[in-house]
């Protein structure tokens, strides 16, 4: 085992976090990353990870030569250059901006969840903004039906970045949001995400909270 050279600033409840764990496992290089626990809310920022990433936003990952790379769409990106194996991100032509878009789309979803675990869990129930929370869920359920109507054989082709994204969005709504109920309407999207769940990189980073 070698002695890892970066830093992952990390919390495993955040899905856009799982995505970089589950791309360092399908790569080979989670030897490679000492992950650092980053406590924060929205109004509680992380001070270890502040000077570094101003945003205070994980995950951020510190590299051998210091230098601090944040958002999970650049450290992904970053990582999958970084080993010898077939690209997990195509590199150009079409393929690129399909697989790209579809992952776009799964970051969408877990932007309205993460929004509707902010306001339901750190708010007092008599502040809730509930015609904004049936929008963020208005947004899930779309995002959903397309990839349900229009992307099943795309995501099922390959486990790349498109299928590590949704595979992530996907688990999180399992975790903090199962009154969503979201299997009941995408039953292709559940079948295949019951089989990619059983790949070790998605078995090892469920997230034990």
């Amino acid at each position: 085992m070698s002695t890892p050279s970066m830093t992952l600033f990390h919390n495993p409840a955040s899905p856009f976090v799982r995505k970089v764990l589950v791309l360092l496992h399908e790569t080979g290089q989670q030897d490679r990353v000492a992950l650092q626990l980053s406590l924060l809310t929205p109004v509680k920022p992380d001070r270890a990870l502040i000077d570094d990433n101003p945003l205070s936003k994980i995950p951020a990952l510190r590299l051998a030569n210091g230098t601090v790379i944040h958002d999970s769409r650049v450290i992904l990106d970053y990582l999958d250059h970084q080993h010898v194996g077939n690209p997990l991100i195509p590199r150009d032509g079409a393929a690129r901006w399909r697989r790209l878009t579809l992952a776009s789309m799964a970051d969408g979803i877990m932007d309205a969840a993460v929004m509707i675990r902010y306001e339901t869990a750190l708010r007092p129930a008599e502040k809730h903004w509930d015609e904004w929370l049936d929008a963020q869920r208005d947004k899930i359920r779309r995002a959903l039906a397309m990839l349900e109507a229009e992307a099943i054989a795309e995501l099922a082709s390959h486990f790349d970045i498109a299928s590590i994204s949704v595979a992530c969005a996907l688990g999180y709504l399992d975790l903090r949001h199962p009154d969503l109920e979201w299997r009941k309407a995408n039953p292709q999207l559940a079948a295949w995400f019951a089989e990619v769940s059983l790949r070790p990189s998605m078995a090892e980073t469920v997230p034990r909270v």
